[in-house]
């Protein structure tokens, strides 16, 4: 069964700047112009990583009833020192914040993610190594 494709531009600024942009009309400048930095592509990626996990720890403790009220996706990578210097090892830290928070809980959300819903997490583990933690804060 195929599915539907997802369509995204980048629209090319100057020097090294693009903007990106998808269907509904979200915006994202990428690269530099004038001085001014965007955020880089590969960064772009861990920006993925955050939000696709991000996504599914809040709807999996949002299903448990979890009373999560913050919550903060910190990633850290190291790249390949040759090309196509894909990332090699990435740490993903998730600060959450809310009172009465059950530990299993999180822990079981965060595995799920990682394990089977985030489908950025599946395709960056294929050359990195992925690690993750919690605090509550």
């Amino acid at each position: 069964m195929k599915s539907e494709w997802t369509e995204v531009a980048a629209e090319w600024r100057g020097e090294l700047s693009f903007d990106g942009s998808n269907e509904a009309g979200g915006r994202v400048e990428m690269g530099s112009l004038e001085g001014k930095t965007g955020i880089w592509p590969m960064e772009m990626l861990l920006l993925g990583l955050a939000g696709c996990t991000g996504i599914d720890v809040v709807n999996i403790l949002k299903k448990q009833r979890q009373p999560l009220e913050g919550l903060r996706i910190e990633v850290r990578a190291r790249r390949a020192a040759s090309h196509p210097k894909v990332y090699t090892e990435i740490e993903i830290t998730y600060l959450l914040r809310g009172q009465g928070l059950s530990p299993q809980a999180i822990e079981r959300a965060i595995e799920l993610s990682e394990e089977k819903y985030c489908s950025a997490s599946a395709m960056l583990g294929k050359t990195a190594s992925i690690s993750s933690s919690y605090r509550l804060v």
